[in-house]
């Protein structure tokens, strides 16, 4: 079987033999039912193959398309003229970067249909290039522009800066103003368009972007179109049954056993309140091919643009997530409000995981262990900047928790949190010193997810700081600010943190603990 892994192009994959998951039933009715279109999805989730195979849907490509569901739902097939905009290949950080981009697209256009002496700037240009297309092949056009944002992620929060005229704008405001005067066009073009389709990773705010256009049909929490994009548990099953069982006997599990690890680490986005699980189709075809379960996705670029929010922010990712949200705070992304939580969202690393239908709210949390290991690792490296190597730390405390070997649990505690640097943990303020010291242990306990891990869990009695559960043992945490590793046990005794497990067969450990505010590290350390 051949995957294709890093392969955008339609036509490639279908002449070459590589294995196509069958959106077109999809694709037939989005083009059918509506005009203009808009669609978030996280990176490497197949939006530009499916830019793909539009653009060869309305060239009327019907030999491509030979054996696939679309083929007998069509049946005029007619060609159409295509304005394909791909900002993905493309680095924005250079001033007049877009614009050159925007203009050579457009000249490559004028040479095709011709050009007009009267109009100059890149938005009436490209009017008049959509209006000689319909004149000359007599049909209404097609515009596909994929990662539309791509120009506004490059230099969103660097602050560099440009001069245009007598004004000096930052970089990212002015390519909004540039998107923004070129986007609309279509709004005096309708008469000239059959059909547009903007794709991206982010949908900022409708005021900064599109409102130089018509509105697009934004179908990204559309349950209709929820697997667009990506490949569902029933195409997974259908189309990859034999690298399924393959790997299966290379890990020496059952079949379900491995659907079950693949899911486990691939799936679990959903774009709706359909809740129809998405697996990531990157890793997931990245893992068929190697035959190994590794951190395709997130190893592949680092959301640069997301630690820089975070940085600035005072929200943290133990108040993000697990919460429910109305759809408004997290979808539109307004570029001078730091709120995180919709580039978070959009960019793949948080996703809808329920939907409650009384208050119509979503609740976000993270997709799947790829990404929850990945970015949150990312996270705790920024905010604590250890100068432990944070991925050989998580082995060797897992590896103790798999033996029970609680003294080397508090050695390991106390060397991470010693080396953490004076500047990141100095607080002057209580209440910053009570933010640091929760948000540095909800960290490592996220980062510790080999096992069961429940942080900051409800009880019937209170709140316990942590409890790990293992194959073999149970360890029940408790930590003090500036306490007593006395008082910490006696919290888990008289809130009864322990109730629950006292059927339970497993070794228990109740450890209490002490956190010093000005040493930042462990001071005291007891185990019952």
């Amino acid at each position: 079987m051949k995957y294709p892994i890093g392969i955008q192009s339609f036509s490639q994959i279908r002449e070459e033999g590589y294995v196509y998951v069958d959106k077109t039933a999809l694709i037939h009715q989005l083009v059918t039912t509506g005009a203009i279109y808009f669609l978030s999805r996280p990176r490497r989730f197949g939006k530009s193959l499916l830019v793909s195979t539009l653009k060869h849907y309305f060239l009327g490509h019907k030999e491509l398309f030979k054996g696939l569901a679309i083929e007998s739902l069509e049946t005029e097939w007619a060609e159409r003229p295509v304005f394909h905009i791909d900002f993905n290949a493309n680095n924005f950080t250079d001033a007049g970067s877009l614009e050159q981009k925007l203009n050579g697209y457009i000249s490559a256009w004028e040479e095709k249909y011709g050009a007009s002496p009267y109009w100059t700037t890149l938005g009436d240009r490209f009017a008049h290039v959509l209006h000689q297309a319909r004149l000359q092949s007599g049909r209404r056009c097609v515009v596909l522009v994929d990662e539309y944002d791509k120009p506004i992620l490059d230099v969103l929060d660097l602050g560099i800066k440009t001069r245009i005229g007598e004004n000096e704008w930052n970089l990212d405001d002015w390519h909004r103003e540039v998107l923004k005067g070129f986007y609309s066009v279509f709004k005096a073009a309708d008469d000239d368009l059959q059909f547009v389709f903007l794709t991206g990773v982010t949908k900022f705010s409708q005021v900064s972007v599109f409102s130089g256009f018509n509105q697009p049909m934004d179908i990204s929490l559309d349950a209709r179109y929820e697997s667009l994009c990506g490949i569902t548990q029933a195409e997974l099953e259908q189309y990859f049954a034999e690298p399924v069982e393959t790997m299966a006997g290379r890990y020496g599990y059952s079949r379900e056993k491995m659907l079950a690890e693949l899911k486990r680490q691939y799936d679990g986005y959903h774009f709706s309140y359909g809740l129809t699980d998405i697996y990531n189709p990157f890793s997931l075809l990245n893992a068929f091919a190697q035959q190994d379960l590794r951190d395709y996705w997130f190893g592949s670029a680092t959301p640069t643009y997301l630690v820089r929010l975070l940085s600035r922010t005072k929200d943290n990712l133990d108040t993000l997530t697990g919460r429910y949200y109305e759809p408004r705070e997290f979808v539109d992304y307004r570029a001078d409000v730091e709120k995180p939580l919709p580039m978070i969202y959009q960019s793949g690393y948080l996703t809808i995981k329920d939907y409650d239908r009384e208050f119509r709210t979503f609740l976000l949390d993270f997709p799947n262990n790829e990404v929850k290991n990945g970015f949150v690792s990312l996270v705790a490296s920024n905010y604590l900047q250890t100068e432990q190597e944070m991925g050989s730390w998580v082995r060797d405390l897992v590896i103790a928790m798999r033996k029970g070997e609680t003294g080397r649990i508090c050695e390991l505690f106390t060397s991470f949190l010693a080396d953490i640097p004076y500047s990141m943990r100095r607080k002057e303020d209580e209440h910053e010193r009570e933010r640091y010291f929760h948000y540095t242990f909800y960290l490592i306990f996220r980062l510790v997810s080999v096992y069961t891990v429940y942080s900051e869990k409800q009880l019937a009695g209170g709140r316990v700081d942590c409890i790990v559960e293992t194959p073999a043992y149970v360890y029940i945490f408790e930590f003090k600010l500036d306490g007593t590793a006395e008082e910490a046990l006696r919290q888990i005794e008289e809130k009864g943190y322990a109730t629950p497990y006292a059927a339970d067969s497993r070794k228990l450990f109740k450890i209490g603990s002490s956190f010093s505010s000005k040493t930042g590290t462990i001071e005291e350390w007891e185990v019952r």
